[in-house]
């Protein structure tokens, strides 16, 4: 039996309306959900409560360990970085409201002053310590504000905060330029989240984006390795699978779901043995 509790991140099965993502990820077996906080306003917007959100997840045991996403926060100036703030602030609070752990805090698309980087991420976190939620600093291989894990691990040391955190992701450490053993020199309390994916093996390596992601096994990255890592470190959280990709989401998504369960669970299993 593995160690960790798997999830889903939404994005996997993106077309699906809201609550029956929620049902698909419990009848599919998995233990938690990552909920898209766009996909909540929108279900709002539509005339749908929290309430309702709230009680399909009691309803099928899910627990909501992380949030997507903070934007905007990295790079906006002047009074547009106040009502980033402001808007960061209420999406931390609607986080805190399911019971979320983690709120995801995504890099600039364009290149950004480290340092205003990282004292802007210590903003985040005194906010959040005010509400009860975690941002926690996510790297991505296609911006260029923070393209790198080990970009990501360097933002985490320097804002010198017991709860800075970053998201561990198999597609953006491989699909960057990061430093491939790096992941096992960071102590696993500092990971808030693992993301599993897998990279596109019929397009060139360092130029693929979210929707080139594959179904994990069917992609070119060792993802047993990078297990063993997170073993070696001591990590000790939620292992998420994250896919964009749009012929998936033709697909029924519960057979998606299962399908990535189903995968996720011998990934578990084969790298315990």
């Amino acid at each position: 039996m593995s160690q960790w509790k798997t999830c889903l991140n939404t994005s996997t099965i993106k077309t699906t309306p809201l609550l029956e993502k929620i049902r698909v990820t419990a009848e599919a077996g998995f233990d938690a959900i990552e909920l898209w906080i766009n996909d909540i306003y929108q279900y709002i917007g539509l005339g749908g409560e929290v309430n309702d959100v709230e009680s399909a997840l009691k309803e099928h045991g899910l627990t909501i360990p992380c949030m997507i996403a903070l934007r905007g926060w990295g790079e906006a100036v002047g009074q547009e970085y106040r009502i980033m703030l402001e808007e960061a602030r209420r999406r931390m609070e609607l986080a805190a409201r399911f019971g979320s752990s983690y709120v995801v805090a995504t890099p600039p698309r364009e290149p950004c002053d480290l340092q205003q980087l990282t004292d802007r991420y210590g903003e985040l976190l005194e906010i959040g310590r005010e509400i009860g939620v975690k941002p926690t600093f996510e790297y991505i291989s296609f911006f260029r504000g923070a393209q790198t894990l080990d970009t990501a691990w360097q933002v985490v040391q320097n804002v010198g905060d017991s709860d800075a955190t970053l998201i561990a992701d198999a597609f953006h450490t491989w699909n960057s330029h990061s430093n491939q053993q790096l992941l096992r020199e960071i102590p696993g309390n500092r990971i808030s989240h693992y993301h599993i994916d897998d990279g596109n093996p019929d397009v060139t390596r360092y130029q693929q984006t979210d929707p080139d992601r594959v179904m994990i096994s069917d992609g070119v990255i060792d993802l047993e390795a990078e297990i063993e890592m997170l073993r070696q470190i001591g990590y000790n959280g939620m292992i998420s699978l994250e896919l964009f990709n749009q012929k998936l989401w033709q697909q029924d998504p519960l057979e998606v779901a299962r399908l990535g369960k189903s995968r996720l669970d011998a990934i578990l299993q084969n790298s315990t043995s």
